[in-house]
């Protein structure tokens, strides 16, 4: 297992000071984010039976009145660059005669 977690719906006023307080009772806590305005982060634990007590204690309960999602936290997709480029292709005015 991982030893970074996904801490998921969280308040926006949850602080990563008081993620990290809440989060060190379950072990050793080696790093703390909050993505801001995105309503999560992550925490990362020393060990996996750290992180393995959070998930199996903290998920689901409510932190600053919201309920959280706590789970292992996967590894960023790599994003495609490019793409379509709409259905207006070609050059030149559209000019509509009556």
């Amino acid at each position: 297992m991982a030893k970074r977690l996904y801490i998921g719906n969280l308040s926006y006023q949850t602080s990563a000071t008081a993620l990290r307080e809440t989060f060190a009772e379950f072990g050793e806590v080696s790093d703390c984010t909050i993505i801001d305005g995105k309503g999560f982060g992550f925490i990362e634990y020393a060990s996996d039976e750290s992180a393995q007590k959070a998930i199996d204690n903290m998920n689901g309960t409510e932190v600053d009145g919201r309920q959280i999602r706590v789970d292992v936290a996967h590894a960023r997709e790599e994003r495609r660059s490019g793409g379509g480029g709409g259905g207006y292709g070609g050059g030149g005015e559209r000019r509509d005669r009556w």
